[in-house]
């Protein structure tokens, strides 16, 4: 085998070409920080999974609402097992019945808290991939909520277990999809934290 044919060396005077290091940079120590930060913007997979869901959610809580309203009277109770019964109520308030004069300031408030989530989402899906669902949740019960108090000036309630107001489906995927939405936004922040020490 030939030798190899010795470097160039570079002209006199002229600084040698070195790769850019930056601290926090990409893997191949070339890309600088804020071109090697990962996306965190909705993309049209994730568009899709949030649709989904507060299709889902939404769907299956005017369901249920609609076949209490017809088969069972409104102030009727009906006993199921220990504490829980379907008793069917209107509230058109908030939670826990409060401001119940108030539907029209309630609906514009909603309605800003969905465009906010939209928002946080467009911006922030990939940060968890369980984001799409809990936000999901979220925004399926609050616009089921919201289309109620449009339609109706009041929420359909039904679900009752004697120590709590009675509530709905709507009432349950917003605490889920809450619950999920601390928990992913945690564990997001806590992935992030050591690859920010690098």
């Amino acid at each position: 085998m030939g030798e190899a044919a010795p470097e160039t060396p570079p002209p006199r005077g002229s600084r040698p070409t070195v790769p850019e290091v930056r601290v926090g940079s990409a893997s191949d120590a070339l890309t600088p920080l804020s071109v090697a930060e990962r996306r965190v913007g909705a993309n049209a997979a994730e568009w899709g999974a949030l649709a989904l869901v507060a299709g889902a959610a939404a769907l299956a809580d005017q369901v249920t609402k609609h076949l209490v309203a017809s088969r069972v009277a409104l102030g009727e109770e009906i006993r199921v097992a220990g504490p829980f019964s379907i008793h069917h109520v209107e509230n058109s308030g908030i939670a826990f019945g409060l401001f119940p004069t108030a539907t029209s300031a309630v609906i514009v408030l909603t309605s800003l808290v969905v465009a906010w989530m939209l928002v946080f989402f467009a911006r922030s899906a990939a940060r968890h991939p369980l984001l799409p669902i809990g936000l999901g949740l979220v925004l399926g019960g609050s616009i089921s909520n919201l289309l109620d108090r449009i339609r109706l000036g009041a929420v359909t309630d039904f679900l009752d277990v004697d120590f709590w107001p009675a509530f709905n489906l709507a009432d349950t995927f917003i605490v889920v999809g809450v619950a999920i939405l601390l928990a992913a936004l945690i564990a997001a922040d806590r992935d992030a934290a050591p690859r920010a020490r690098r």
